[in-house]
């Protein structure tokens, strides 16, 4: 990932939001939390770029992602789904899935609001 281009890139975007990598030595993944849990429990919205992210359920919330630049590769209960910019895919609780592209942009929106305690990584 260019890291530095992207996170110069959301700074300019989007000042004083928070910026998480994933993870952080060596991120695969970019969050800039843009309409985070904190103001309102009931929903969240990030702007995530990912080479590759970590497959991974949701025990509570619904996760919308829509494609902002690139093509994303949704992999969902083990099928594939290729995402061009507009876009959006739907992934409901217990829905094991990652997505993977080259630097690719794309809103997730998550109802309710996305929290570590409902984000379940999966052993490989």
């Amino acid at each position: 990932m260019k890291k530095r281009a992207i996170v110069k890139e959301l700074k300019e975007k989007y000042p004083n939001k928070n910026i998480v990598l994933i993870p952080p030595e060596n991120p695969s993944e970019i969050l800039c939390e843009i309409d985070p849990t904190s103001l309102h429990p009931e929903k969240s919205t990030v702007i995530a770029i990912v080479g590759k992210a970590a497959a991974h359920y949701h025990k509570k919330s619904t996760e919308i992602y829509e494609v902002i630049r690139g093509v994303l590769t949704v992999n969902k209960e083990g099928k594939k789904y290729i995402l061009k910019e507009k876009e959006k895919i739907t992934i409901n609780p217990g829905e094991v899935h990652y997505a993977e592209g080259n630097d690719v942009w794309f809103y997730a929106y998550s109802s309710p609001g996305w929290t570590f305690e409902d984000h379940k990584l999966i052993d490989k």
